[in-house]
């Protein structure tokens, strides 16, 4: 399937149903959640790490996983982390088109940190919004989001400029649980040496080539403008959104600051798990790990 983001990037995506046998809840209308995967920088739909993730996930609903642009078969070129937020909304959009009632994001690395920016920029309000979303009054809860107005979308993307939320241009585009795993908590992190290589790629000519060509992802040549919304300020205005902050203690690329300051400015309504012996992001993650997780999400935000 290839979806449109609000500024017209095409997007690959994949809808698989539900395994036959699994632990799962349905509406009266047979309905089952869904998880929608946001991988990490340099990741795909149809990276191995993605794909078992997936099946994980599967166990106890249906998935939808995507490339975000620049990589795998999506269009345009990667913002690491930027106008990412329109495709993830669209894959939520798509998601709630074929008849889903309740969505989980579930974000890895990059990811992860779109996970958040979307659950604050996207809040659930109004009649479409699922009752296990909070739209029973609470959605408003989301209040002061940064959300770009619709004309933000299609120019400056995502903009994070002051107003109230908006669908993606395909429907609504909240998520009724969030999954942040190996997250940043700021922008332009560069303590660390796989961070530092990291940015290399991201800044400089010859680091695009090598992302181009050696890592398959394509990359944007400018610079934001303007700076998204931080990831803490972006968990901060999630609530009353259930959200999950996950981080292997061994993470090479962020440091545990970054985890527990995302959960100090997502306060009391956030959990947060700090994984003995686990790295970074959907490589690291065992399923173990993700079986835990989808049981998170399966209990904080049921439905079909």
């Amino acid at each position: 399937m290839v979806l449109l983001a609000a500024d017209g990037v095409a997007i690959e995506a994949v809808h698989e149903p539900a395994d036959f046998d699994a632990d799962v809840t349905h509406d009266a209308a047979g309905r089952v959640p869904v998880t929608v995967v946001a991988h990490g920088f340099t990741g795909s739909a149809g990276r191995p790490h993605v794909r078992r993730a997936a099946a994980v996930f599967r166990r106890y609903g249906a998935v939808i996983t995507f490339s975000f642009r620049g990589h795998g078969a999506s269009g345009g070129r990667s913002t690491v982390g930027d106008r990412e937020v329109l495709d993830l909304a669209a894959a939520v959009a798509w998601a709630r088109r074929l008849g889903h009632r309740t969505v989980w994001t579930v974000g890895f690395s990059m990811g992860g940190s779109v996970v958040l920016r979307h659950a604050a920029l996207y809040p659930a309000a109004g009649p479409d919004a699922h009752a296990s979303g909070h739209a029973d009054g609470r959605g408003s809860g989301h209040a002061d989001a940064q959300s770009p107005s619709p004309a933000d979308a299609q120019g400056s993307a995502s903009a994070d400029g002051h107003g109230s939320g908006f669908a993606d241009p395909h429907g609504p585009a909240h998520t009724d649980a969030v999954v942040a795993v190996s997250a940043p908590a700021r922008w332009y992190y560069r303590g660390t040496a796989a961070m530092r290589r990291l940015h290399w790629v991201v800044t400089r000519p010859l680091g695009r080539a090598v992302g181009r060509y050696g890592l398959r992802t394509r990359i944007h040549t400018s610079d934001w403008d303007p700076v998204p919304l931080d990831p803490a300020e972006a968990a901060a205005r999630i609530a009353p959104t259930p959200l999950l902050l996950v981080h292997g203690d061994r993470d090479p690329y962020f440091p545990l600051d970054h985890p527990r300051a995302l959960a100090t400015a997502a306060g009391p309504q956030a959990d947060l798990w700090l994984e003995p012996g686990m790295g970074h992001a959907e490589n690291a993650a065992d399923e173990a790990v993700l079986a835990r997780i989808a049981d998170w999400a399966a209990r904080r935000a049921p439905g079909g």
